[in-house]
């Protein structure tokens, strides 16, 4: 299950349509597929402390690279997962 189907069952969930006694394919979820995008777009910029921890383990894939430039790539990182979150949602 992508994680886009998952928050939107999630959300689906939380507003009131129950996982058990109803079948996973009678939930509504793909009606809850525009509040995932917007979320999702919503957390598109990380925030520094999130550029920071990403900064973190690239300092070690990209041993030449400057400190503004591991930020970058950290924050580069989590908007091309993002991105590809959203293209899930169609």
């Amino acid at each position: 299950m992508k994680p886009v189907e998952r928050a939107a069952r999630a959300l689906c969930r939380l507003d009131g349509h129950p996982r058990d006694g109803v079948s996973e394919a009678d939930m509504p979820w793909e009606d809850y597929l525009p509040q995932v995008r917007a979320v999702l777009e919503a957390l598109h910029e990380p925030s520094e402390w999130m550029a920071e921890a990403g900064a973190e383990l690239l300092r070690h894939v990209g041993a030449g690279e400057g400190e503004q430039g591991y930020r970058q790539d950290a924050a580069d990182i989590w908007r091309y997962m993002l991105d590809s979150m959203v293209k899930d949602i169609g």
